[in-house]
């Protein structure tokens, strides 16, 4: 079943064309990889899916309802309900310890009691190995704990499905490999997640569908295997410049 269905999506910046006519499915329980060059699209492709940035046309739907694209403000809340956010440079209110960084949408936005949020949050903050961070603060942690802790957060709202933009660029290579087992957990939960990353071995570690993007438009998609052994030239040419 397609929780999410992305129709002829364009975005333009002035004269600049950065999205041409996009058209992908999220199926649920997926795990799908964004890659490219830099400037290809992908980002701004997150960006007008979380509606962070508005397309200029095209159609955006989450399981049934209403086109994110041209969804009044209320329908925009409640599509919002819908998907996490974890961004690359975590985002944690500095004056706030871990587990109110973890509480606070739920109390917010779901009106939870706070011994109900807490009670939630201090399960996340389990599941991702930090219960003994809870009353830090984010400036205490390393980065790849910070980058636990936003994905606790993402979590905290009980999205179907999770976005992540670049979750690995802030972190050197042993505090990936943090991350990479934590989204790996989540798809062996049958999270469904879209990712946007530079990095090619974590795609092929965690997802089962990538898309290439190259110059505003879906160059390559298919499996790990399908995407990295192809014969498309420009997918080519982005491999040999990771590789020299």
């Amino acid at each position: 079943m397609s929780l999410l269905q992305i129709n002829h999506v364009e975005k333009h910046f002035g004269d600049l064309e950065v999205l041409k006519d996009i058209s992908l499915e999220v199926e649920e329980g997926q795990v799908l990889a964004i890659i490219g060059p830099s400037g290809s699209g992908k980002s701004t492709l997150l960006r007008c899916a979380t509606m962070l940035e508005q397309a200029d046309g095209g159609e955006i739907i989450y399981d049934g309802l209403p086109n994110a694209v041209t969804a009044t403000r209320a329908q925009k809340k409640e599509i919002h309900k819908y998907f996490g956010l974890v961004f690359q440079n975590f985002n944690l209110f500095p004056h706030r310890s871990v587990l109110q960084n973890v509480m606070d949408a739920p109390m917010r936005v779901q009106k939870l009691e706070k011994e109900q949020a807490k009670a939630a949050a201090m399960e996340l903050l389990k599941k991702m190995g930090l219960e003994e961070k809870a009353d830090s603060y984010p400036q205490q942690l390393s980065g790849g704990q910070q980058q636990r802790v936003s994905i606790a957060r993402a979590l905290a709202l009980q999205p179907r499905i999770l976005f992540f933009d670049e979750p690995t660029s802030a972190l050197d290579p042993e505090l990936t490999g943090e991350i990479l087992k934590v989204i790996k957990d989540l798809a062996a939960e049958h999270m469904t997640m879209v990712i946007v990353t530079h990095e090619m071995n974590f795609a092929k570690n965690v997802a089962d569908h990538i898309i290439f993007m190259d110059k505003g438009v879906i160059a390559v998609e298919g499996t790990p295997e399908q995407v990295f052994d192809s014969d498309n030239a420009r997918m080519r040419e982005f491999l040999g410049k990771l590789e020299a």
